[in-house]
């Protein structure tokens, strides 16, 4: 397929740049938008995907030069190969800006017109809250079961369409008439609620979800609208707010005793939670929450007088409701899994990043349910603004307590009063002196795990004049060093010579996957699993005149090198590197310069049996070599008279056979390239969750874009932040910050920390000395398996009636003993006062 690109490269991203910015101002209900491929072409079908590979949008926005033009739209790999080829499905749980793009209308247009390619994969633009648009990029997926055959069929349509709706598809698909149908809500193949044809209510409200089942019922009786009245009370999905019959007695207290509601032997907090599609990172945090003693004393009980349903930064009481009526579930009686699904229609409905099928992070579903419970359950119905006082020198007690009495002025809520401590923060003008102290609340402390500061990397030199083959060198690296600190730590490593210059390189499926020419590029987007080539050059063969020439080898059938062959899976061994004269070149031309480089492998033997190596100049030599298309990745013969490229790598392909494996010795040299670094203990780096701590605590220089306007100095300083905690809440959360993120890379730290399980002591790291206990014993811990953009979360919990922990997987809940709830999979910590004698005491007196 031809493309057609009467525009340059900078014309057709001005016009589409344009056509963004319209379609931005523009933004209504309905609008469509259209999915473009951004997967690499290295990678299969629904494969995973390298997140610093560059897809067809991204090359498309980054060539600096017209011959490295994209080649046709292709969203093949992110279709599912079992849809319909007249409805393509996309593949589940693709990532936007890593496996594909969204682009208005007109743009899609503009780009089909000048590339061509497809297929056409259209969705619509949807309303969420407060007014905030957003592509339903999945729409929901029905599994619809016909009660009179059990035929099976799916009905695909927005979740924000109305279950009148639903019934006009089904009734239309099976030929029913709608007074004569009946369509249930079938849950894990059980009838559980009759959804009303005549309601208005939106599937999403009707708590529908993903690959969700419904169940058609026809009544050939029926000569009139089913009367939903019959069907209907019993099978509520859940009341409007906490009822006022919620018997009290039948609450866990904070204490881990039951109260004379639960009989002596029944346990109860031990329901796990379906994955209702990716919902891991879910109910991991919900079991955390579920097993916080305040909380289920809260919310188990009377709570509706609280709930702040006029609060425009709150969700009308909705999320607390939804969370209340979960948590009632989980502390009822019996040990049946409990499906999620009011509460993750509410999710999806206030927090739409949550929605679709990816994994996401526990920690920021945690954070926004925190967030949200308390604008919920905030009893400040008029909050008033207070202008906060400098210091002035004042004692940091009497400023601590000022800060805080305006906090609670505006901020009255469980949320408040059982998780938010208070901190102190200081900056200091590094060229004044001049500082300033606030006093501001927390949440949860999100604690960085103290690494080390170097970083060990292997490269593999290769001699790009044949002297010599490769030579792996191990270097050691700053951490956060660049490009340049790596090419110089192996230059000076291999013997680098004043005229003499390196050529680093990223080699992927035998091939050079990108070339490292940048210096101030980051190390941090080089992987440990990432196989790195230094190719050595003399600087006489480099420059003006010159072009990079990449010898591939292949050990395809010679009945598979017909013209436009693809080579894909056929290619063996490191690509070798050279530079060669950007002029026309003879096949003998190309032959010699072939020798040269795989002289150093050429099997000779003396007459004693060894191997030496030969010499560039002899006749014997002859090479199948093939052309390899960039785009298409076809084969094409060599001409005759060859010219490269001068402005990109020239791929060509030599052919191996029985000839060419008897006369070089390719296994020794050509396989086996090492990792850039590859653990060779199975001890992970371990250290105590003071350390974390302290190093939060730290002081540090703010950084260049959060710079500090001084009130002395009248400009914007790089000052010095020192933190220091003050007031320390009920619940303690911890989050261990084990994700890295750059520009093109996400990386996990899995290193062990080390965190007491009883009697954390932080006295010492406290500087409010009012008096209170800060001895901390843990109960909860989210946990992360895996690495980046997947992983599994689960939970440990301690049944407080019972001292016992326990471990929630999903629906899956099982005993576990304490010493092993310790592992490098903790990433979130739960922690609880423990109050002294004399505080606990005076707590029951009131």
């Amino acid at each position: 397929m031809e493309t057609h690109v009467p525009c340059t490269l900078e014309e057709e991203r001005r016009i589409v740049t344009e056509l963004i910015s319209e379609a931005g101002d523009n933004l209504k209900e309905g609008n469509l938008y259209f999915v473009i491929s951004n997967r690499s072409p290295l990678h299969a079908n629904c494969a995973p995907h390298r997140t610093h590979d560059l897809g067809w949008y991204t090359s498309w926005q980054r060539s600096s030069r017209e011959p490295t033009r994209p080649g046709p739209i292709d969203n093949h790999d992110i279709i599912d190969t079992q849809s319909d080829a007249s409805d393509p499905q996309l593949c589940r749980r693709l990532e936007e800006g890593v496996d594909y793009v969204l682009v208005p209308q007109q743009v899609w247009k503009k780009l089909v017109e000048w590339y061509k390619g497809g297929p056409t994969i259209q969705r619509k633009l949807i309303c969420q809250r407060f007014q905030s648009y957003s592509v339903e990029v999945y729409p929901l997926c029905l599994k619809l079961t016909d009660s009179r055959d059990k035929s099976s069929a799916t009905i695909r349509l927005s979740k924000q369409a109305s279950v009148g709706l639903l019934y006009e598809l089904v009734c239309s698909a099976r030929g029913v008439s709608k007074e004569k149908a009946r369509i249930w809500d079938y849950f894990e193949k059980k009838k559980s609620v009759l959804l009303d044809p005549s309601s208005e209510r939106t599937l999403e409200e009707s708590c529908l979800q993903v690959d969700h089942d419904i169940l058609l019922e026809v009544d050939e009786n029926a000569s009139s609208k089913y009367d939903m009245s019959s069907a209907g009370n019993e099978l509520a999905l859940v009341p409007v707010g906490p009822t006022r019959s919620d018997a009290t007695n039948t609450t866990p207290g904070a204490n881990g005793h039951s109260s004379s509601g639960f009989g002596e032997r029944e346990k109860r907090g031990l329901r796990g939670l379906h994955n209702l599609g990716n919902t891991c990172f879910m109910n991991s945090t919900l079991q955390c929450l579920a097993h916080t003693p305040p909380f289920v004393d809260y919310f188990l009980k009377d709570y509706s007088d609280d709930i702040n349903e006029d609060n425009p930064l709150g969700m009308r009481g909705e999320l607390a409701t939804a969370v209340g009526e979960l948590l009632r579930k989980l502390w009822s009686s019996g040990k049946n899994a409990v499906a999620p699904r009011f509460f993750k229609t509410k999710l999806d409905r206030f927090a739409p990043q949550f929605s679709g099928y990816n994994q996401h992070d526990c920690q920021e579903v945690l954070s926004f349910l925190l967030d949200g419970l308390h604008e919920d359950l905030n009893k400040v119905k008029q909050k008033t603004y207070t202008e906060s006082k400098d210091s002035d020198g004042r004692p940091d007690d009497e400023v601590a307590e000022e800060m805080w009495k305006y906090h609670k002025a505006r901020n009255d809520s469980v949320i408040v009063d059982v998780c938010q401590g208070q901190y102190k923060s200081t900056l200091v003008c590094p060229d004044c002196g001049k500082f300033s102290i606030t006093f501001d609340p927390f949440m949860y402390l999100t604690l960085p795990l103290p690494t080390s500061l170097t970083r060990s990397m292997t490269v593999s030199v290769f001699y790009g004049d044949g002297n010599r083959f490769r030579t792996p060198y191990t270097v050691t690296v700053p951490k956060d060093g660049s490009l340049g600190d790596l090419s110089n730590a192996i230059g000076a490593a291999c013997g680098l010579k004043d005229d003499e210059s390196l050529l680093l390189a990223d080699v992927y499926a035998h091939k050079v996957y990108k070339y490292l020419e940048t210096p101030l590029l980051s190390l941090s987007e080089i992987r440990d699993n990432d196989r790195i080539v230094a190719y050595r050059f003399n600087q006489m063969h480099r420059g003006p005149g010159k072009a990079k020439l990449e010898i591939l080898h292949s050990e395809q059938k010679q009945s598979d090198f017909g013209r436009d062959a693809e080579i894909s899976g056929k290619l063996f061994g490191i690509p070798l590197v050279t530079y060669v004269n950007s002029e026309r070149h003879s096949g003998s031309d190309i032959d010699a310069i072939i020798s040269g480089l795989l002289s150093p492998l050429h099997r000779t033997h003396s007459s004693s049996g060894s191997l030496e190596d030969t010499t560039v100049g002899e006749k014997e030599f002859s090479f199948s070599v093939f052309w390899l298309d960039r785009y298409s990745s076809s084969l094409k013969p060599l001409e005759s008279d060859f010219v490269p490229n001068p402005l990109s790598a020239t791929r060509l392909v030599v052919k191996w056979d029985e000839k060419e494996h008897e006369k070089y010795d390719s296994s020794s040299y050509l396989n086996d390239l090492p990792e850039v670094y590859k653990a060779t203990s199975s001890v992970a780096e371990k250290v105590s969750l003071f350390s974390c701590l302290e190093a939060f605590l730290a002081e540090e220089p703010l950084g260049p874009d959060d710079m500090w306007c001084c009130p002395a100095c009248k400009e914007h300083r790089q000052a010095n932040k020192k933190l220091n905690l003050w007031k320390l809440p009920e619940i303690l959360v911890f989050h261990l910050k084990r994700f890295a993120y750059t520009r093109f890379l996400k990386s996990k730290i899995d290193t062990f920390v080390d965190f007491p399980i009883h009697d954390l002591d932080l006295s010492k790291y406290v500087k409010n000395k009012e008096g209170e206990s800060y001895l901390y014993e843990l109960y909860a811990i989210s946990n992360h398996y895996g690495g980046m953009g997947g992983g599994h979360y689960t939970a440990y919990a301690k049944l407080m009636d019972e001292n016992k922990w326990y471990e929630f997987d999903d629906s899956r809940v099982s005993p576990i003993d304490e010493p092993k709830i310790k592992s490098p999979a903790a990433y979130v910590l739960f922690y609880r006062r423990v109050r002294s004698e004399s505080e606990a005491s005076s707590m029951d007196e009131d």
